[in-house]
């Protein structure tokens, strides 16, 4: 181990297929294993078939919360990964390129080492699928990680395939170790300081598995979905692990036909879930509306891309705001809610299949590209500490003829003899929060109609406009009681500043480092980003926004859609932080947008 920096960043490029992901996987398992805290960024490409696949890895020995600003190492695979990567590449910061594939031009002040990979792997070794283990060895040289935990993962990984392929992958290691040793003079000064303490209930995933070990965790078996662009990784994953558990995947023919499943599955007394992005929730929005209508609980998993139309697939935006919460012919309540990290996707796509089944509706749980597509060494989960809910149903509450729970009053049967005698009241008026228990189909007296027409309490078609406005103000008494139930916002800074920023998702973990490097330079700043999008948490935002002087709402999208929202809702001046490039916020970004309102505020 090293005894230098505390903090570096590292970015990893070359064509799709020549094994940059399985590079930087290995790599941050190495990291994570020796007591790293390590956070990543993949950007794929589009393209079916080859393409730029660049993949940044930041590794600490404290908690990070952003990807980093710019790279103290570059790790170029092809000329295209130097085009891309070099913009950012600290002045001071060092090239590796690979030597049999290009040589970069002469200039500026970085460092530049040529690293043969390809030669290494196919010349010295006689191995040359194991270029991508070359360059495990070499970025664990120049890091300082402990070579046993790279043999050990190297062990686990290819020791099902015998004695022989092992070891020509730990030789592959070594050599990339070696010839950083024998070539980089000085290389010690890239070494990470000491981790800060072993930390042995760690574990390395991406938001998108967290996603899905958070559906298997809830209780939900049923998943259905169409593959679509970040959030095929949610669907892959389920595939692999639902089936274990007893569930099933299913791939639809299309989105529409999924969000289809997903309704009758939930009708039919099972917790389901869709992952999708904005392309895929544009075409489920109608069978939304008749989830809602029929009261039918499931989970939408939005893991958003940059659009509109076909946009950039495997890039970063906040930009389904507007549909999630709004997205409907009609008014649709619904419940949205939007993780922060990706410890936090875990528990919010809990809380998203907890609150459908609570106010049986459809909750959209918004990701996106950065978060989905990031890995991050997070605790291990602690299942004991969770809280799973079902939904009311007739039988928890005892049946036709019983009074479970002293909860009879939610349910109700017409008088013999009139038009809706001895017919079940699915859609029981008489509820404070506009929840009433459902019945399994085939439940004996439970028999009742699911339909996307208006009806009545029995779930019989009714057109006249009593009935339309009871039903209307049933549905949207659900949204009225689920804001009491938000989870707790994520807050971070001062919370005496007069400076705040407001923001959601992923962009929260930027912020957050924000807040750290302005108080650096004496600003105070407070941060706030609700888990609950809509409906609007007021009870959490009210206190914050009328503590401030300026409120800032940062977001990756063009309109602030977010901002929209606070807008139309707690009157206030919010001023709008907003980039839509693709990419995520920088910490420089933030800290420059909030420095500026600092110093207008100091001159008031």
């Amino acid at each position: 181990m090293g005894s230098g920096k505390n903090d570096f960043v590292i970015r990893i490029g070359g064509e799709a297929g020549e094994g940059v992901q399985s590079t930087g996987d290995l790599a941050v398992q190495v990291a994570a294993r020796a007591g790293y805290y390590v956070l990543t960024s993949r950007v794929p490409p589009a393209e079916i078939k080859g393409g730029l696949f660049e993949y940044q890895i930041r590794l600490a020995n404290a908690p990070l919360y952003s990807q980093g600003d710019e790279l103290d190492i570059l790790l170029a695979f092809n000329e295209e990964a130097y085009e891309s990567g070099i913009r950012v590449l600290k002045p001071d910061g060092l090239l590796i390129y690979d030597s049999a594939e290009f040589t970069p031009p002469e200039g500026d002040s970085f460092r530049r080492v040529a690293l043969p990979l390809t030669d290494i792997a196919k010349t010295q070794l006689k191995f040359a699928l194991g270029k991508n283990v070359v360059a495990v060895g070499a970025v664990g040289a120049l890091f300082g990680l402990p070579i046993e935990f790279g043999q050990r993962l190297l062990q686990e990984r290819f020791g099902r395939k015998g004695e022989e392929i092992v070891n020509k992958n730990i030789a592959a290691l070594q050599a990339g170790i070696d010839y950083v040793k024998e070539n980089i003079p000085g290389y010690e000064q890239y070494q990470l300081a000491n981790a800060a303490e072993s930390r042995p209930e760690t574990i390395v995933i991406t938001g998108s598995q967290a996603v899905g070990l958070a559906t298997l965790a809830s209780g939900c078996r049923h998943v259905f979905g169409y593959p679509i662009t970040p959030a095929s990784d949610v669907l892959e994953f389920l595939a692999t692990e639902l089936p274990k558990v007893g569930g099933i995947v299913i791939q639809a023919e299309d989105e529409l036909a999924a969000m289809g499943m997903v309704v009758g599955a939930g009708y039919s007394g099972v917790k389901s879930m869709t992952p999708t992005s904005g392309p895929g929730v544009s075409l489920m929005t109608e069978l939304l509306g008749l989830a809602l209508m029929a009261e039918v609980p499931l989970v939408l998993v939005n893991v958003q891309r940059a659009g509109p139309s076909t946009g950039m697939p495997t890039r970063h935006e906040q930009g389904d705001l507007y549909i999630s919460v709004f997205g409907g012919h009609g008014e649709v309540p619904r419940i949205v809610l939007a993780c922060t990290t990706v410890e936090d996707a875990f528990y919010q796509t809990l809380n998203a299949f907890n609150l459908a089944e609570t106010y049986q509706m459809p909750v959209i749980f918004l990701s996106d590209t950065a978060l989905g597509t990031r890995s991050e060494a997070i605790p291990r989960p602690d299942l004991s500490q969770v809280t799973i809910v079902n939904r009311q149903t007739l039988a928890s509450l005892g049946g036709v003829n019983g009074n479970g729970n002293g909860h009879g009053d939610f349910y109700s049967f017409g008088q013999e003899g009139s038009e809706e005698g001895g017919r079940f009241k699915r859609y029981n008026l008489n509820s404070a929060n506009g929840v009433s228990p459902m019945a399994i189909p085939g439940e004996a007296g439970g028999e009742y109609v699911a339909t996307g027409l208006e009806h009545n309490e029995y779930g019989r078609v009714r057109y006249d406009t009593t009935t339309h406005k009871t039903m209307t103000e049933k549905r949207f008494r659900k949204l009225t009681a689920a804001v009491e139930d938000a989870p707790p916002a994520y807050r971070y800074g001062d919370p005496t500043a007069e400076v705040g920023i407001i923001t959601w998702g992923s962009t929260a973990g930027t912020c957050t480092e924000a807040v750290d490097r302005l108080r650096e330079q004496g600003i105070a700043v407070d941060l706030i980003a609700p888990k609950m999008l809509w409906p609007l948490p007021k009870h959490q935002l009210t206190p914050f926004i009328e503590g401030k002087k300026r409120v800032l709402v940062a977001e990756v999208n063009y309109q602030g859609q977010f901002a929209d929202l606070l807008a139309a809702r707690l009157p206030g001046n919010y001023e709008r932080v907003n980039i839509y490039t693709g990419m995520p916020f920088t910490v420089a970004e933030i800290c420059e947008a909030v420095t500026g309102k600092a110093e207008a505020l100091a001159a008031d």
